[in-house]
């Protein structure tokens, strides 16, 4: 039966954390922090060039939310488009004219004449037959079908992006989760919430998105819910990157503590 006199001295006073574990583990589970944080920053980033311009204005508030999930039901679905996220791919001039002619009730003779010569220039370069889930402007149906009041994401939009982030983001944050649980002196009612938020917060900002889609009201659930998100991916990656690099690397400190099986 082997005891601490037999363990060789240079890791006598190491243990299953993330203070002593080796540089190969350390590397390992540095490179899946970086990267998924680069990926949660772009993802960041993706919100505000979508969402964040829902009400023309760049920068995520409650009116964007209301916006994308609830719709904006005064002004069509191409309008909100064209003074949001689609703003800055078209001249303001010929913007202007597309939302008047929405406005005065898409007339397809006015649309021949003098708004399709607009769209193929500006709009048919993405939103084509081959453009996959982007609806095809080649067809004055589709470009009508815009036209008309802004209800926000349809119910399979929502069902589709729920079970996406269900599993995905479940995924991400297990693995997170998982490397910071190999951290030690992190006190349990910091720790425990820390790794449970995460799934908690992810349950509540898919139910406000559906809760948003039937009252506008619910839209402020979505802002807390993200933010419970990015605080508990936060606090999780900068601990497990601390103790790694800085107590265990710079400060040379070691530890005993296994840190899978006990607190």
């Amino acid at each position: 039966m082997s005891t601490d006199s037999n363990i060789p001295v240079k890791y006598a006073y190491k243990g299953a954390n993330l203070i002593s574990f080796g540089t190969s583990i350390k590397l390992l589970f540095t490179g899946y922090l970086v990267t998924i944080g680069a990926g949660y920053l772009m993802a960041l980033t993706q919100i505000l060039f979508t969402h964040g311009m829902a009400d023309g204005k760049f920068g995520l508030s409650l009116d964007d939310i209301v916006y994308s999930y609830y719709g904006d039901r005064s002004g069509s679905v191409l309008e909100s488009k064209l003074n949001g996220s689609m703003k800055m791919n078209a001249p303001d001039q010929e913007r202007f004219k597309i939302i008047q002619w929405v406005r005065d009730g898409a007339d397809e003779a006015k649309y021949n004449a003098d708004i399709k010569p607009i769209i193929e220039k500006n709009c048919v370069i993405c939103h084509n037959a081959n453009a996959g889930s982007l609806p095809d402007f080649g067809k004055f149906e589709n470009l009508k079908k815009l036209a008309e009041s802004s209800e926000g994401a349809t119910f399979a939009s929502l069902t589709r992006l729920s079970h996406i982030h269900l599993f995905g983001i479940s995924f991400i944050f297990m693995f997170v989760g998982l490397i910071f649980s190999f951290s030690t002196g992190v006190p349990c009612k910091y720790k425990y919430p820390a790794i449970v938020m995460p799934y908690l917060f992810l349950l509540v900002d898919i139910a406000s998105w559906w809760l948003t889609k039937l009252n506008p009201h619910f839209a402020w659930l979505v802002i807390i819910a993200g933010a419970g998100l990015g605080i508990s991916f936060a606090f999780m990656w900068t601990v497990s990157m601390y103790q790694m690099w800085i107590l265990g690397g710079v400060l040379k400190q070691s530890d005993r503590r296994n840190a899978v099986l006990r607190d």
